[in-house]
């Protein structure tokens, strides 16, 4: 069972502005440990989020991680946001730092509009899909979310063994109002039933279809943003580094060669730092 607890209005507007503070201001020069010291004086010092910070900035400087803190904390973030930085810190994962902080800042604005279980589920799993995340651990920080209830957490829980083998629409459908007011006499009532008369005729209308225009229909019905799309990997942005690196190796070296054919000779003793004495005390 989950720590996490729903948290006033405040905090998730502030948890939100944070996310978004750090996705926009994030850059190679600057250490995250220096933005978050920064954003802890910027946020509502009436919330928790201050103190919350603290715990990250201690953590980050220890092991150089926000999601070990996070967890630690799951009283106050989510599995779900846990989850995310830390797939965004693994070496290995496809998702980046500013994606998951931008997804997390659309998640936390969700939470201070209070939006509904169908909404933050529908928001929560196409980011496992876009993304294309790890969907059982995704679906099991998904399911102790604070926002559900025991019926949403055993169904979220059930769905991880029949993905893949059921369309996402038809689960949706069979669990819908919609169904069940068009199911005849015979047929099994649905348990339990989560989406109402709108998701199922929509789940109804996209079946056989890809998964892609399901949620492109729920985010216009639904009014949830859309998720922040995979960034395309780009070889240049690594190129780009490396061969001004090598750039300013040869430069060094022209320079040397320059020197000896000028019967200078190298001049190595720039190359060195002088022995200064100590200053007495």
């Amino acid at each position: 069972m989950s720590l996490s607890k729903i948290l006033p209005h405040e905090e998730y507007v502030e948890q939100a502005y944070l996310f978004k503070a750090l996705m926009e201001r994030m850059s190679a020069d600057e250490p995250v440990q220096d933005l978050l010291g920064y954003l802890r004086e910027e946020v509502l010092a009436t919330t928790k989020l201050p103190m919350a910070i603290d715990f990250l900035l201690a953590e980050v400087k220890q092991l150089g991680t926000m999601a070990t803190a996070m967890k630690r904390i799951a009283h106050y973030f989510t599995p779900f946001q846990s989850f995310l930085i830390a797939t965004a810190e693994d070496d290995h994962a496809q998702l980046e730092m500013r994606t998951a902080l931008h997804l997390l800042y659309h998640d936390a604005k969700l939470r201070s509009e209070s939006a509904d279980r169908v909404t933050m589920f529908f928001h929560q799993f196409e980011t496992l899909c876009r993304h294309t995340l790890d969907y059982d651990y995704g679906l099991q920080a998904i399911a102790v979310d604070p926002i559900y209830d025991a019926c949403w957490q055993k169904w979220i829980l059930d769905i991880r063994h029949k993905l893949g083998m059921v369309d996402l629409a038809d689960l949706v459908y069979i669990h819908s109002e919609h169904y069940v007011n068009r199911k005849h006499a015979d047929d099994e009532l649905p348990d339990p039933v989560l989406f109402g008369e709108k998701e199922g005729r929509i789940a109804l209308a996209n079946r056989t279809k890809e998964t892609h225009y399901l949620f492109l229909a729920l985010q216009r019905q639904l009014g949830y943003p859309p998720v922040p799309k995979r960034k395309q990997h780009n070889p240049m942005d690594e190129l780009i580094p490396k061969l001004k690196g090598m750039v300013e190796r040869l430069e060094v070296r022209v320079k040397l060669l320059e020197d000896e054919q000028r019967n200078q000779g190298i001049d190595l003793s720039r190359f060195y730092k002088r022995n200064e004495k100590p200053e007495q005390m």
